[in-house]
């Protein structure tokens, strides 16, 4: 569950020395200065995954500096890998910096000095944290430091991937139980360091658990990506990936579901949000079913009706008066 916190709780002029405080327990120990302490906004949360956390934090400009006096006042010893989604930033630590956009990733090593200034625009920047014990991630040594205060661009491979996770658990992560997160703990330690990995040509160098797991995920954004397309078989997802369609059920082996059948639930629950959607309500139901990659009418129908005990047509009309549906 996301542990939320916000300044809007807090008498303004005590915001900013709040915000100062919630780094520093949440983060580390860090020098921060903003010209808008007088009227400071910021907002926090925190899901803790185990050996991973995912913290988020929404806040008006600041500039922020890590010295070595502060490193010994607490040092946590972990990668800071960090997801903007809103704002600019800039980022200096072992030699290197780098200017960051939505959708970039910057590694930073708690253990190092570093400079930052974060600039909002308009508003607030936002910012995903992964946070990891530098002896949690199955690198060599000394190869994630080679990231250290670069840009990562997460519009491809498995920096996207690890992005889409990092997205998904922000909206979703509140849904999953303890046993659950503890999973996605796992997962998202796999991916950043696949992400890293790759990012460094080591990629060959990480564990083969490790390797499987993040194209495990890696498939998974990929169907995603790709249910519109009919021909989306599974023979089709394995020739994408480079593996054998063995292989890629081998990869689905401990799944309560085949590779087929993940297509068509995922398939099926697009349709189901699209024939709920009002904007939609006059575009024919084998549209729909088209547009997911459902070519043949009737076998959608079929599908649709085992999967929600309903016909499609039924289901659009019960959502149009916003009855609750029983899901089979």
């Amino acid at each position: 569950m996301w542990t939320r916190i916000s300044a809007a709780a807090v008498p303004a002029v005590e915001r900013f020395e709040w915000f100062t405080d919630i780094i520093a327990d949440s983060l580390m120990p860090t020098a921060l200065s903003s010209e808008r302490s007088a009227d400071f906004q910021a907002a926090a949360a925190v899901l803790d995954l185990g050996t991973a956390q995912v913290s988020s934090f929404d806040y008006s400009r600041v500039r922020s500096r890590r010295t070595p006096a502060l490193i010994r006042r607490g040092d946590p010893e972990q990668y800071h890998l960090a997801l903007l989604t809103r704002g600019r930033m800039w980022m200096s630590q072992c030699r290197s910096d780098a200017e960051l956009s939505p959708g970039d990733m910057i590694l930073w090593d708690t253990s190092h000095p570093f400079e930052a200034d974060c600039r909002p625009g308009d508003g607030t920047l936002n910012a995903l944290v992964v946070q990891l014990p530098r002896t949690a991630l199955p690198l060599r040594s000394g190869r994630a430091d080679r990231l250290l205060g670069r840009r990562i661009a997460a519009d491809s491979g498995m920096a996207a991937v690890l992005a889409g996770f990092l997205t998904s658990l922000g909206a979703h992560g509140s849904e999953c139980g303890p046993q659950e997160l503890r999973r996605l703990g796992g997962v998202v330690t796999d991916l950043a360091a696949a992400c890293l990995a790759q990012h460094v040509d080591t990629y060959a160098e990480l564990p083969a658990e490790t390797r499987a797991r993040a194209l495990r995920e890696r498939i998974d954004a990929f169907i995603d990506h790709n249910l519109a397309d009919p021909a989306l078989t599974p023979g089709l997802i394995a020739a994408a990936h480079g593996i054998s369609v063995r292989g890629l059920h081998l990869l689905f082996r401990d799944e309560p579901q085949s590779v087929a059948a993940t297509v068509r639930r995922r398939r099926l629950e697009r349709c189901r949000t699209d024939l709920a959607r009002p904007e939609l309500a006059g575009r024919p139901v084998h549209d729909i079913a088209g547009r997911w990659g459902f070519a043949n009418a009737p076998a959608f129908s079929r599908a649709f009706r085992a999967a929600y005990a309903i016909s499609p047509a039924e289901f659009r009309r019960t959502a149009a008066r916003a009855v609750p549906l029983r899901t089979a």
